[in-house]
């Protein structure tokens, strides 16, 4: 038996405690950055990877821009039933006591929908789509809303379009006016009454996120970093976007742990908080470290919402020669995986790609709006709607090229650093970090 299929067959006979693990981060609740749900799953994770047994685990706190809600209610002027809505993380107040504003539908709220309105948008809230984050013809909630923002537009409403999905969540972005989400049943209602009352308390502080870091040495020098995000959004129990990927990193972390000392380099495991916000979280430390420690990272892969389809993506951040490396890494394990080469500033693997560390996202549902992952950012989002064959695929997935990480030579991860795309200028709409 070869060297990944000794390692694949211990991830596999880990495969309750990954279960375990995955449902146990779901019934911490979603994890919202700054809760006691947050805190309580960091906790959790925290013991699971000093269970481990081995290494160096360092919990590092860094700041990010927190925010948190009092209040926020949409009703409809003649109706006693609230609209059921979520503020949007990071969005500012209404004037007290709410406001009555009338409503503009601009559909999928793209910068042309709201452009062509002209001067209906100002004054008025406007309904905007909320669109399946993976595809590479999604329009980003961050432009409609800095779009209909400078518009003149009052307040903005996400509309989440999968019926019975109720309210989208999802980063207000720096939004200078009050933004909400809704579900399809409550655009619905506002639109045909006209008009609707707004009401937001919030509060804009600065804050700390743990990031917990577990150093396991290899035989020689430098590491491959392996990472996932922990932190959520408050609807429902973030189980897709990214228990799934936290469980899986568990699961590898104990697989890996009694082989890593006789590899050719170690693995680093990072579990980030502050990833919805800004990816705040792994951008603070990673600008904490020093040139040379940043530079012993061979490569990171980062797993972040890895079931919710049996079709797995490898996002390589402009870096050109990774694609092939890690599929061939797939392939060798008798597994198919796609590859987006574009830079995708969506998870931590962006802040990595960056510093220049070849980085990728493993995603699953990429192009598939019609996959599970629609339901992210919604209280859909739970632990039943992940199919549990697919998680640990994905987590073999995720152990083949992990293995190859390890076990490579170093020229050829010397060469996954060649002919990179700039990720600079995508960079830069991520909000400022705390100074």
């Amino acid at each position: 038996m070869s060297g990944v299929q000794t390692f694949l067959q211990a991830v596999r006979s880990d495969a309750a405690r990954l279960e375990a693990d995955f449902a146990a981060i779901c019934a911490t609740g979603g994890r919202l950055q700054g809760t006691p749900s947050a805190d309580a799953a960091f906790s959790l994770v925290e013991d699971a990877l000093a269970r481990i047994g081995t290494g160096s685990l360092a919990r590092v706190t860094t700041a990010y821009h927190g925010w948190s809600l009092d209040a926020a209610a949409i009703t409809i002027p003649g109706e006693a039933e609230p609209v059921p809505c979520a503020a949007l993380v990071g969005s500012v107040s209404t004037e007290a006591g709410g406001v009555v504003l009338e409503l503009l539908d601009l559909g999928r709220g793209a910068p042309s929908d709201v452009a062509a309105a002209g001067d209906q948008v100002r004054g008025r809230a406007v309904l905007v789509q909320h669109e399946y984050a993976f595809a590479t013809d999604t329009i980003h909630r961050r432009v409609k809303l800095r779009a209909a923002s400078d518009a003149g537009a009052a307040a903005i409403i996400m509309v989440q379009p999968g019926p019975g999905h109720g309210p989208v969540s999802g980063g207000a972005n720096g939004c200078p006016v009050p933004a909400f989400g809704v579900g399809v049943e409550g655009a619905t209602r506002m639109l045909a009454a006209g008009r609707a009352r707004f009401s937001s308390l919030t509060q804009r502080h600065r804050a700390e996120t743990t990031n917990l870091i577990l150093d396991l040495p290899g035989k020689g020098p430098g590491h491959v970093v392996l990472s996932a995000h922990l932190d959520g959004h408050p609807l429902g129990q973030s189980a897709i976007d990214n228990a799934t990927g936290v469980a899986a990193l568990l699961s590898l972390a104990r697989a890996a742990a009694p082989r890593v000392a006789e590899l050719p380099r170690g693995l680093k495991l990072c579990v980030f908080g502050a990833e919805e916000w800004s990816l705040s979280g792994s951008r603070a430390w990673l600008a904490g470290l020093s040139r040379d420690a940043v530079s012993a990272m061979a490569m990171n892969l980062n797993l972040d919402s890895i079931a919710g389809s049996p079709r797995l993506t490898a996002m390589t951040s402009g870096f050109h020669r990774l694609g092939a490396f890690v599929q061939a890494a797939a392939a060798e394990a008798g597994f198919e995986l796609a590859v987006h080469l574009p830079i995708s500033i969506s998870s931590d693997h962006a802040n990595f790609a960056h510093h220049g560390v070849p980085a990728m996202r493993l995603i699953a549902g990429f192009n598939e709006p019609d996959s599970v992952l629609s339901r992210l950012l919604t209280g859909a989002d739970t632990q039943g709607c992940v199919p549990l064959t697919e998680l640990r695929q994905a987590t073999e997935v995720a152990g083949a090229i992990l293995w190859r990480g390890l076990t490579a030579t170093q020229s050829e991860l010397d060469a996954l650093r060649q002919d990179a795309d700039s990720v600079a200028e995508a960079m830069k709409v991520l909000a400022p970090l705390p100074v």
